[in-house]
């Protein structure tokens, strides 16, 4: 682009660096919520819970799904990502 297309899209740039740190921001969230450790430290912990007899077997069972469940969903969402990255 030249100096004319420069000059001509100098308005535009707010608009452009508000959508760069929208991305941003969309970024941090994904990363924050796809991040496994947080669930694999659930499942430390509720199997801790329920060797200390403060969790029945039904409840950590249906947890334990959920966090398995949860990290199935992560795992395929970083797939999914490292396919669109190559």
């Amino acid at each position: 682009m030249g100096l004319v297309g420069t000059i001509l899209t100098l308005p535009f740039a707010p608009v452009r660096g508000v959508g760069w740190v929208v991305d941003k921001v969309r970024q941090a969230a994904e990363d924050e919520y796809y991040d496994p450790a947080p669930v694999q430290e659930e499942l430390v912990n509720l199997e801790r819970a329920r060797t200390e007899g403060r969790v029945d077997e039904e409840a950590f069972a249906r947890r334990e799904e959920e966090l398995l469940h949860r990290l199935e969903e992560i795992s395929a969402y970083r797939l999914r990502q490292r396919e669109t990255e190559s």
